[in-house]
């Protein structure tokens, strides 16, 4: 259950944005494993956990972009009804906030992935360790 490092990325929320930062990213090599895009009137929010962060971050700062970068907690977590909720109920008892969330799966899979934030990704590792 790693902890990894995802870009937040604030986008003008128009047609074609979005694409050129995922092509920038393919161009130079970097895949993106996981993607949320948020919307606001005028801006977007797309958070991404991608191979190179560092890279990335490089690269999207040289084109001007403003970059926030957070450690989140990555789950890989059964395809079955509730696992969400016991994942939230663990981290509720011990007092942790999750901040946003944000999962996949499709009806055929085993597994799914979740990725959360909260203000202390260590300490929720150390808790969800036993999922």
């Amino acid at each position: 259950m790693p902890i990894e490092k995802q870009l937040s990325v604030f986008l003008e929320n128009k047609p074609g944005v979005l694409s050129r930062v995922c092509s920038t990213l393919a161009d130079t090599g970097i895949n993106i494993y996981a993607m949320s895009v948020h919307d606001t009137v005028d801006h977007a929010i797309v958070r991404l956990i991608v191979d190179n962060p560092n890279k990335a971050l490089l690269i999207l700062e040289s084109q001007g972009l403003h970059i926030i970068t957070q450690d989140v907690v990555v789950l890989n977590i059964d395809n079955r009804p509730g696992i969400i909720s016991t994942l939230a109920k663990r981290l509720f008892r011990a007092d942790i906030n999750i901040e946003y969330a944000y999962c996949t799966a499709t009806r055929n899979q085993e597994f799914g992935c979740v990725v959360i934030k909260t203000k202390d990704a260590e300490q929720t590792h150390e808790i969800l360790e036993g999922e």
